[in-house]
């Protein structure tokens, strides 16, 4: 009986040693915070920012069709290696953006202007450091004439083609942009209203290809689209 309690106690020592050696090596749980995005941000990950990183070649042709004409430039952009080409019925230009001639930089600006249409919610992105901005909810969107929310942006006053222009985006819960409001120089009345409709949804992007005006005698449009990406 003596060995047997010597044995129970030995075991019983055992057990709390265990225990107490668990003790030790726990470790406490760190809590980590999340970070709450902004509006803009939300917006550009609404129409899948998170996987711009993976484009390496962009193709599309811009159009614009007011009454009884037509204007067209495509585009083949490269964004990884800033290289962009320009295609017309007369002629085709390879550029560079980081090193432009004056020719080049005439044509940069049709390509900046015609790229912000297909990626405005990714330049919330691009140029977060060039505008302020501030929202309004549920205000009345100039189209539909339904409650949105709106996101204002206004570019600083230099630098750019056009400095000191503003954006009126208006979106809904889900931040896919619906309409917007072109104000230049962030003039109070509007230069331009349209929609953004006919999205195409390829290679985890999210891009308006038709935009209209109110009156139906302005369409922009892309057509000619392609995204490639790293293999």
């Amino acid at each position: 009986m003596k060995n047997s309690r010597i044995l129970f106690l030995l075991f019983f020592g055992l057990i709390i040693g265990c225990k107490t050696e668990t003790k030790k090596k726990d470790t406490p749980v760190q809590k980590v915070e999340s970070k709450e995005h902004t509006t803009p941000e939300k917006i550009a990950l609404a129409h899948g920012f998170e996987n711009w990183k993976n484009v390496n070649e962009v193709k599309f042709t811009f159009n614009v069709d007011r009454e009884d004409s037509h204007f067209e430039r495509k585009w083949i952009w490269f964004p990884k290696t800033k290289n962009v080409t320009h295609i017309t019925s007369k002629d085709t230009i390879t550029y560079n953006r980081s090193d432009m001639d004056s020719v080049a930089f005439k044509v940069n600006a049709g390509f900046i202007n015609d790229r912000y249409w297909l990626f405005a919610p990714f330049n919330l992105m691009w140029d977060k450091n060039s505008y302020d901005y501030f929202e309004v909810e549920n205000d009345s969107a100039p189209i539909a004439k339904i409650p949105m929310n709106r996101l204002t942006i206004t570019y600083g006053s230099e630098g750019g083609y056009t400095p000191g222009d503003a954006y009126d985006f208006y979106f809904e819960d889900d931040y896919v942009l619906k309409e917007w409001v072109f104000r230049k120089a962030n003039q109070e009345e509007p230069s331009m209203i349209t929609t953004w409709e006919n999205y195409l949804d390829t290679m985890g992007l999210k891009l308006a290809r038709d935009h209209r005006n109110d009156l139906g005698d302005f369409k922009l449009y892309f057509d000619g689209v392609e995204i490639k990406t790293e293999n």
